[in-house]
């Protein structure tokens, strides 16, 4: 009777052990402030806050620490198998009956968020919700008129660019050669970023090409950080970021200006 305990005791203790656990399914929580840290996708919910998705992890805004990305978005711990978010988009179109769903996509697969809730039917094959894009991809971002001559989406994958086309589908497939191959895309302000490493460029949706000094450091632009590197522009980030705004906006040329008080203006990005 006491051996047969014992065993009892031994086999349970061994399940406990061996039982899966919920930090079994994530790593560490990244710090987007080290060195190395490379960003998944990138999109903004309806509210218009920026999500940045790294790994099993989400970071809400340009500062803060990351949640678990399935305490936001439930479902995906239930298809974990297929990895981390791949690529992220707010579809913005109030034309389209898909206005304002956030799309995710894990490996071949695409999710859609209406108001926080996973849409009836979903997840689905990319195939079929945008036909002729491939699966495991790089990036993607929504680019609207006048943005683009057509409300388009931008997929990227490698070196290649499939630019679809919202209201017949088509897919025009392009190559950016000016631009870095982006492990994520982002558009914000009506403005267009790569990131690719720690580093992000700003290009032309249309084009691929990338006017004036980039790359640059993300993390003196997309979030806090202290001083990391020689090459940081501190001083520049600074400058900006311990005053009270009143207003922001950029112009046609892509610069982007700060408003504080009657008379004040500061160029800051």
């Amino acid at each position: 009777m006491k051996l047969l305990a014992r065993t009892a005791c031994l086999c349970l203790a061994l399940a406990l052990t061996w039982a899966d656990s919920p930090e079994d399914h994530a790593s560490a929580a990244p710090d987007r402030c080290v060195e190395g840290f490379e960003l998944d996708a990138a999109t903004v919910n309806e509210e218009g806050i920026p999500y940045f998705f790294q790994g099993d992890y989400l970071f809400k805004g340009f500062h803060g620490n990351a949640d678990l990305a399935n305490e936001t978005f439930p479902e995906l711990d239930e298809h974990h198998h297929l990895g981390h978010v791949d690529a992220a988009f707010r579809m913005h179109y109030e034309d389209n009956p898909d206005h304002d769903h956030l799309f995710l996509f894990l490996d071949h697969t695409v999710f859609s968020y209406y108001q926080h809730k996973l849409e009836d039917g979903f997840p689905k094959n990319i195939s079929e919700v945008f036909p002729g894009i491939p699966d495991h991809l790089d990036a993607a971002v929504e680019c609207p008129k006048p943005e683009c001559d057509e409300d388009s989406v931008i997929f990227l994958k490698g070196n290649k660019i499939y630019q679809y086309h919202v209201a017949t589908k088509a897919v025009n497939e392009k190559e950016f050669s000016s631009m870095p191959n982006c492990t994520a895309a982002f558009r914000f302000m009506e403005h267009y970023y790569c990131f690719h490493g720690h580093m992000f460029s700003k290009f032309d949706p249309t084009t691929g090409d990338v006017h004036g000094r980039y790359p640059k450091e993300a993390r003196d632009y997309f979030t806090r950080c202290s001083k990391f590197s020689e090459e940081s522009d501190h001083v520049e980030r600074e400058r900006c970021s311990r005053v009270h705004l009143d207003a922001i906006t950029s112009d046609n040329a892509g610069n982007m200006y700060a408003f504080r008080g009657e008379i004040s203006q500061q160029y800051c990005f």
